[in-house]
C-alpha cells in the first residue's frame, strides 16, 4: 500500500445508519437524523476519525431517483448535520445496480468506493472503522483489517445479523452505540 496512506476515517453507510432507510430517499424534506447520529459523528471527529459516507444508491440506476434529487438529499444531510455541529468529510456513492446496467466494482459489497476514498483521503484502510446496517457495509473491515460494527435497523435482514455474528462483528441498535463500542479503550 502507498506509504503516504496513513490517515484513518469512519466509513459510514447512510440509509439506516445516519438517516432512516426510506427506500429511495429523493425528497430533501425527508432527511432527518436517527437519534444520536450527529453526536456519534462529532465523537468520531473528536477521536480523529472523520466520517465518510459510503453508500449504494441503486435508485439512480433504476430511474427512481435523479442525480439532481440525490444531490439535493446529500446537501440536506450536510445542512442537518451542520445544524447539530457535525460534518461529513466526504461521500462516495455507487449509482449502479447489476439488474439495470453493467456490474461495477463500486457497489458494496465490492470495495471500489472504499479504495477510492483511500486514494482521495490518503487512508490506511486497516486503521478505518466500518459501520452500517447491512453486512455489505461492514464486511470490508475484514478484508482491510479494520474494525466493523453492524447497526441493526428496521431494514437489517436476519441474514445480515447472522453473517456479522458468524465473523464476530458486533451488532448494536444505533450508530451512537457503534461509536461508543469502537472508541472504547481496548482492554
Amino acid at each position: 500500500m502507498n506509504e503516504r496512506r496513513t490517515h484513518k476515517a469512519a466509513m459510514l453507510d447512510r440509509d439506516g445508519t445516519i438517516i432512516p432507510d426510506r427506500i429511495y430517499t429523493r425528497d430533501p424534506e425527508d432527511v432527518v437524523l436517527l437519534p444520536g447520529a450527529s453526536a456519534a459523528i462529532r465523537q468520531l471527529a473528536s477521536a480523529g476519525y472523520p466520517s465518510i459516507v459510503v453508500t449504494n444508491q441503486s435508485g439512480i440506476a433504476r430511474g427512481l431517483i435523479s442525480l439532481t434529487q440525490y444531490h439535493a438529499v446529500r446537501r440536506r444531510l450536510d445542512e442537518v448535520l451542520a445544524a447539530e455541529g457535525a460534518m461529513l468529510a466526504d461521500t462516495f456513492t455507487c449509482p449502479h445496480h447489476p439488474d439495470f446496467g453493467s456490474p461495477c466494482l463500486c457497489r458494496k459489497p465490492n470495495t471500489g468506493l472504499f479504495e477510492r476514498a483511500a486514494v482521495v483521503h490518503e487512508l490506511d484502510l486497516s486503521r478505518c472503522l466500518y459501520v452500517g446496517d447491512k453486512a455489505r457495509d461492514v464486511m470490508p473491515a475484514l478484508k482491510f483489517g479494520g474494525r466493523g460494527v453492524l447497526v441493526q435497523s428496521r431494514s437489517t435482514a436476519d441474514e445480515d445479523v447472522a453473517q456479522a455474528d458468524a465473523v464476530r462483528i458486533p451488532v448494536v441498535p444505533s450508530l451512537i452505540e457503534a461509536v461508543s463500542l469502537l472508541l472504547a479503550p481496548v482492554p
